[in-house]
């Protein structure tokens, strides 16, 4: 079966009503990419007799499984996952479609399990499921016509100049390698005259569950050289291979994103195969600072060194007096 055409995985198909939870705790793991989410999530589920939610928006995707360091087939049998390999990159998925699948997703889990782990490192999706969004404006076509031939004409630099200019807040979290993000927010400042920081950080929506948000970190010279070495392992498990096989498909937005760019660009002619690994690595360590960067902002999660060899307990004694 082509990977085009598989059916989402373990995926719930809910009611999206969502019922006073008293006692039901969402466990939240966040931090960069590479600090080893994935197996303290998977401990702490095992430790729970739970499931993990995976708050990774390019883990959704079932068609990029080496480039998004997605848990392997191991991993995924330690424990339950959902929203891995959930959606195709053919559809459109945004942050608010995963708000609104997956807070019925956590209605009809909570039914069965007190607490539920949500890991990944992706801040907005995060938020999403934590605090929710005001409504943004709607997107203006000629704006993003607009601002897709400036793209185009200019480079994506010209556009990471200009929301750093009306956002520096934003610019200091978004992926700057994705220009649909960038074009989406400066489409809401041109729209509303409002930076899109604005909105996301405006009402905080009441959960009708607990909320516990933990961070891992570790030295910055260790966490880059765990990002060095898993960047040399993906390209040893075939990245380039999974790559080639996407090219048909590069024009959507699900593979504007570290890891998948820099090759594309390879392909094109404009880098060799060594400077594009060398720019994968460049971009995702960029990419962890900014990630560290918007979860230090949030004051409600505490932070544990992920190198810790009691990491797992500490963090599972902070649960048991907040949950």
């Amino acid at each position: 079966m082509n990977s085009l055409t598989k059916t989402p995985n373990q995926l719930l198909k809910v009611s999206p009503s969502i019922e006073d939870l008293e006692g039901a705790s969402l466990i939240v793991v966040a931090g960069p990419t590479a600090v080893g989410k994935t197996a303290v999530a998977i401990k702490l589920a095992q430790h729970f007799n739970t499931v993990v939610v995976s708050a990774d928006s390019r883990q959704f995707f079932r068609e990029m499984s080496i480039g998004t360091a997605k848990p392997d087939t191991d991993e995924l049998a330690a424990a339950k996952h959902y929203f891995i390999d959930s959606h195709s990159i053919t559809e459109n998925f945004s942050v608010g479609d995963f708000e609104r699948q997956g807070l019925p997703l956590l209605n009809e889990l909570f039914k069965t399990h007190d607490k539920v782990i949500m890991a990944g490192g992706s801040g907005l999706y995060i938020k999403a499921i934590c605090e929710g969004f005001d409504d943004l404006p709607t997107a203006d076509p000629e704006i993003r016509d607009k601002l897709n031939l400036e793209l185009q004409q200019k480079g994506i630099s010209y556009l990471q100049q200009r929301l750093k200019e009306v956002d520096p807040d934003y610019y200091a979290e978004v992926d700057l390698n994705n220009p649909q993000r960038i074009i989406r927010a400066l489409d809401v400042f041109e729209t509303s005259g409002k930076p899109f920081s604005s909105f996301r950080n405006a009402n905080f929506n009441k959960r009708p569950f607990n909320i516990v948000k933990l961070a891992l970190d570790m030295p910055r010279e260790k966490l880059y050289g765990r990002i060095n070495l898993r960047v040399d392992l993906m390209v040893q498990q075939g990245l380039i291979e999974e790559v080639r096989s996407l090219l048909p498909y590069r024009h959507l937005n699900a593979l504007n994103t570290v890891g998948y760019s820099e090759v594309f660009d390879y392909f094109d002619g404009k880098a060799t195969l060594d400077e594009a690994i060398a720019l994968i690595k460049q971009n995702t360590r960029r990419f962890a600072k900014r990630q560290l960067t918007w979860f230090r902002r949030d004051q409600d999660f505490t932070w544990f060194d992920a190198g810790a060899p009691d990491v797992i307990n500490q963090m599972i004694k902070t649960i048991q007096t907040r949950a």
